[in-house]
Formats: C-alpha cells, sequence, structure tokens
C-alpha cells in the first residue's frame, strides 16, 4: 500500500474532489458537482495560478531567494502568493481595492504579507489597483509581478491540472462545465483541456451585474450594467487568459440568485462557500435545465464562506443591501 503523503504547502495543492450536491441532483435530474476547490491548503482555487506563476518565474530568472512577489488582487491570489512565497523563500507585497471582505485583508496580513489598500476605481484610471501594483514592482529589487491577468500560467495551472482532474474524476463522462470568470485562467484552462477532450461538452461562463463578459460571448462588445456584491469575478475587458477559453455560451446570475445560493446549500447541503462559488452553483442549476435531465454538470466550488462572514452571511449587512435570504426551495431561479 503507497502512503498518500504530500511534500510540503505546495505539494498539497490540488488533486481536490469533485463532490455531488444531492439537493441539486434531486432537483434538476441531473448530477451536479462540484470541484471542491474549497479544500486547497491556501482555501481557494487560486492557490493553482499562484504556484505555476512563481514556478514559472523561478524558471525564467525572475525571481532569486529573498525575491519579492508583488500583485494586484480581490484577495484569493494574494492569499495563494503569500503562502507559495512563504514556501519558497519569498516576501509578497499585495495591493488590493478597500471595499474587499475584511476577512480577506486580515487573513493576508496575519500570512505576513504586506497589503496596501487602495480606492476601487476603473482599470483606466492610473491609480487602479492592477497598475498600482505594477508601479511597485517596478519600483523594488529583486521584485516580481505576478500579473495574474496576463499572465499565461495562470491558465496554464487549470489547463495541466484541474481540468485533467476533472475528466478523469468523471471518467470523461462531462455534458456541461460553467463557471465564473475573473482573470479567466479557470475558465480558460479548464475549458481548453475539456474541449480538446471531448468538442460535445458544453462550455458556459455565468457572469454577475456590472460584468462585460457575458455581453461579450454572445455579442463581441464589452458591455455592462449595474455593479455586483461578488468579490474577484466579473470584468469589463478580455484577458490573455478568457481569451484561452473555449465557450459555446454564456448565462447572467444576479446577486439575490448568488445570496439565496449560498444560503440554500449550507441549508440543504452542508456547503458553505463564498459568493463566486455560490453564482458558479446557480449557473450549474441554469445550464442543467438547459441542457435537460440525465446530463452530468460540473461547477467549481472557488472558495468557503468563511471570508465572507462578514457580508454574505451577515443579515445586518445584507438588510442593508435588500438581499436578505427569503427563499425555501430553489424558487428563486423561476
Amino acid at each position: 500500500m503507497t502512503a498518500d503523503i504530500r511534500h510540503g504547502f505546495v505539494g498539497a495543492i490540488g488533486r481536490t474532489p469533485l463532490i455531488e450536491i444531492p439537493s441539486l441532483s434531486q432537483a434538476t435530474g441531473c448530477r451536479i458537482l462540484g470541484k471542491a476547490e474549497f479544500l486547497n491548503p491556501g482555501g481557494s482555487v487560486k492557490d493553482r495560478a499562484a504556484l505555476y506563476m512563481v514556478l514559472q518565474a523561478e524558471k525564467e530568472g525572475k525571481l532569486s531567494r529573498g525575491g519579492l512577489v508583488v500583485e494586484g488582487t480581490a484577495g484569493n491570489t494574494g492569499i495563494g502568493l503569500a503562502l507559495v512565497a512563504n514556501a519558497r523563500g519569498y516576501k509578497c507585497q499585495i495591493v488590493m481595492p478597500n471595499n474587499q471582505s475584511p476577512e480577506k485583508i486580515e487573513l493576508l496580513q496575519t500570512l505576513g504579507a504586506e497589503v496596501e489598500l487602495v480606492p476601487p476605481v476603473p482599470f483606466a484610471n492610473p491609480n487602479n489597483y492592477y497598475h498600482v501594483a505594477r508601479r511597485r514592482a517596478e519600483e523594488q529589487e529583486n521584485a516580481f509581478w505576478a500579473n495574474q491577468f496576463e499572465n499565461l500560467a495562470n491558465s496554464e495551472a487549470h489547463y495541466q491540472t484541474t481540468g485533467p482532474e476533472i475528466w478523469e474524476q468523471t471518467n470523461g463522462a462531462v455534458d456541461g462545465i460553467i463557471m465564473s470568470s475573473g482573470t479567466g485562467g479557470t475558465i480558460g484552462g479548464v475549458t481548453a483541456y475539456l474541449k480538446e477532450q471531448n468538442p460535445r461538452i458544453a462550455t458556459y461562463l455565468i457572469d454577475p451585474q456590472g460584468s462585460g463578459l457575458y455581453s461579450y460571448v454572445t455579442t463581441g462588445e464589452f458591455k455592462g450594467e449595474g455593479s455586483s456584491i461578488t468579490e474577484g469575478i466579473g470584468i469589463m475587458r478580455g484577458t490573455a487568459n478568457f481569451y484561452r477559453a473555449k465557450l459555446d455560451g454564456a448565462l447572467r446570475g444576479t446577486d439575490r440568485e448568488v445570496v439565496e445560493m449560498s444560503h440554500y446549500l449550507l441549508k440543504h447541503d452542508g456547503l458553505f462557500v463564498g459568493s463566486s462559488a455560490a453564482l458558479n452553483v446557480v449557473g450549474a442549476v441554469r445550464l442543467a435545465r438547459k441542457l435537460g435531465s440525465g446530463k452530468t454538470i460540473v461547477t467549481i466550488l472557488c472558495d468557503g464562506g468563511g471570508r465572507y462572514q462578514s457580508r454574505l452571511f451577515n443579515r445586518d449587512w445584507l438588510a442593508q443591501k435588500e438581499l436578505l435570504p427569503q427563499a425555501q426551495g430553489l424558487e428563486f431561479l423561476d
């Protein structure tokens, strides 16, 4: 019998289980499966990208011992980078919008990252967190800007690991896969891999309010209206990682559906997940209804709900947003 021992933090990244969500499988007549990325050692799907970006930087000579990893992020990529940096002997500096959940900010500081908070402004503004992070890296010696949006090591992590794991875990019996997109890394790598295995797999984007990706996939133009409480997903531009995606279509989701689904999953299935995971599951139900009963639908459970307790699971905060959960079942999707 071979012992399943993984080497350090880095060795523990990936090979997450694929979890069937019983209540939704029963409700849709399909098999609804969630890739449990919240079980990565850093708590999210972003551990995979963080590792691949650092390893690629080492390979290319952009990082040497004692170096600094710099990134602009809404949270989870920063957490993954901080932990990978610790494990491989680097320092870490994170620039992030000051409207992100307090749990993420405090966790980054606990992990030893230097955190710089900046006001949330549009990407075109030079003070957007993305541009500030690039400047911080340029200003310092032996510093590597991870640049997760354009760095193809991000999507390559999912092409090399997440996609093959899903294919293996389902024995190739995947009818549809759907997920949201921020940097485009997960959707880019996973859909590119799965389409190579079976072009008939239905690959879809689920996009929150305020993002322009739904419009891009369906019309070819980036247009978005409103805003969303979701963090780390939704964007008004294309990225190198997103353009790698092989998509058949796109669906939209609302904040109301995100809140209701996150509370539904906790109550009915014991799954405590964050906002992007909840949106992804909304998409899985929608795609199941679109494809018809008897299909196997996969989505990504990006991270856990613990990083959103002060918002997504806080009744006072939800009441201020007029988003208190009200549904008893899945009627919020009808």
